[in-house]
């Protein structure tokens, strides 16, 4: 009970106004204290009064009831500068404390009620205040503190019931109201977040925003979104995974096809014919970079791609034969234009870098030629003592917002229609393995620059 949140509530509250019945209790009983002795001045002012009415002696039962009726065993008046002993009686003992009501303060008068309530005995005590209705400029009594101590435990003890009463019935007001508004609606939204734990993929579990309260509903149509975002994503990676699987069977099939084709074409190469025998080796290589991705497919598909093998690579010749793959190393509607030193080389796996290059060339060709129009595509780079930086920049259309937002992320970056989306992941994948990164540097109607990135370098000579 104490552990859920009506149960600290009810706690809170209950403490809060325990505290709040403490402070209205204390000043409750001091204003008690205070009226209880006002009431014995003015009961004794009236007898005084009386006792004045008379020139004469007064008769002594008389003036016993009258300080009995006024609760005192004596009375004295102080009028035009005269103080005189109007009531008197013997008093049982001698004057234990003096009150002047004249001049206490708020915390005096609370000080004094606890040690009344909190006091043992039957002490004489004299009580100094001001007549009422300009009847003197002082009146001074004596009376007993016991008659004042019981009618301040019987106000104190009524008051504390009352208050009990006042307790109990707020706290038991609040604790419904809470519950009302704020626990039920919070345990609502809890039994649907288990629900949906449970079975993610059901859209029926998703939460229906019903609450009143602003900051509940917001919490609500926050849990709504994300579970309609997640039930959205568990379906498309389901698909993904079938498809994924279908991707790897055609794979491995279509790696098998292609091994049969390399060798129909390594016996080109012993071909006598001038032309085939200088086109075997291309043929060869655009097979062989098929069978490899077939099985670069299969390994993605298990997230293991192979670690790279590090050697000496000149960057100018590897681009250059990538350009002749993609048939822009002849004059054509698309141009390529290489600035790179001629002496600029990376330790790294020739193959992985190959895929890199001919992924980015592959897509700025394909968006220049999907314009219609002719466009450029260079490759630049350079160096400084920590790492080569090479970059990819094309004059096509730019990339498409959505394909910017999803540009590595698998089956989801591509801009073309028919595209898987793996191009770019990959080539990211292989550039993090060599220690390096792949940005997309700008994409905008002037055309998309891409920027590889990767660690020291060191000069073949």
């Amino acid at each position: 009970m104490l552990n859920s949140l009506s149960g600290r509530f009810l706690g809170l509250t209950l403490t809060f106004v325990l505290l709040a019945e403490a402070l209205i209790f204390l000043p409750s009983v001091a204003g008690f204290r205070e009226d209880w002795m006002k009431q014995r001045l003015d009961k004794a002012q009236i007898a005084a009064l009386a006792r004045l009415t008379t020139d004469g002696p007064v008769d002594e039962n008389l003036e016993a009831e009258l300080l009995a009726n006024a609760g005192v065993f004596n009375v004295v008046l102080r009028r035009d500068e005269a103080r005189q002993l109007i009531l008197s009686s013997p008093i049982p003992a001698p004057v234990a404390a003096t009150y002047d009501l004249r001049f206490a303060g708020v915390w005096d008068l609370v000080r004094d009620a606890l040690a009344a309530m909190l006091g043992r005995g039957n002490d004489v005590i004299r009580i100094i205040g001001t007549p009422s209705n300009d009847a003197g400029l002082l009146i001074e009594v004596t009376t007993q503190s016991a008659p004042l101590r019981e009618a301040l435990l019987e106000s104190g003890l009524r008051t504390l019931f009352t208050s009990a009463l006042i307790v109990a019935a707020t706290a038991l007001l609040l604790f419904m109201a809470v519950h009302a508004l704020m626990v039920r609606p919070i345990g609502r939204v809890v039994d649907h977040i288990k629900a949906y734990a449970a079975s993610p993929e059901d859209a029926h579990l998703v939460i229906t925003p019903t609450s009143r309260l602003r900051e509940l509903r917001e919490a609500e149509e926050a849990l709504q979104s994300m579970q309609t975002r997640l039930t959205g994503a568990l379906r498309q990676k389901e698909r993904l995974a079938q498809l994924g699987a279908g991707v790897a069977k055609i794979s491995h099939d279509l790696r098998n096809i292609l091994a049969s084709a390399q060798l129909f074409a390594d016996r080109l190469e012993s071909s006598e014919d001038p032309k085939v025998a200088r086109m075997a080796p291309k043929l060869l290589n655009s097979i062989s970079r098929a069978v490899t991705l077939c099985e670069t497919t299969l390994s993605f598909g298990k997230a293991d791609e192979a670690e790279p093998r590090l050697a000496p690579l000149r960057l100018q010749p590897l681009v250059e034969e990538v350009l002749s793959g993609e048939g822009l190393d002849t004059p054509g509607q698309v141009a390529a234009i290489v600035d790179l030193p001629a002496d600029l080389t990376i330790e790294a796996d020739g193959e992985q870098i190959y895929r890199v290059f001919a992924n980015l060339i592959r897509n700025a060709r394909q968006a220049i030629e999907a314009t219609g129009q002719g466009g450029e595509i260079e490759i630049s780079g350079a160096e400084d003592d920590s790492s080569v930086w090479i970059r990819v920049g094309d004059t096509g259309p730019g990339l498409p917002k959505k394909a910017r937002e999803n540009l590595f992320a698998a089956f989801q970056g591509s801009s073309r229609k028919g595209g898987t989306g793996l191009g770019l992941v990959i080539a990211s994948e292989l550039v993090r393995g060599h220690g390096g990164s792949l940005e997309l540097l700008r994409s905008d109607a002037d055309g998309t620059e891409f920027l590889i990135t990767l660690p020291g370098v060191r000069k073949i000579s």
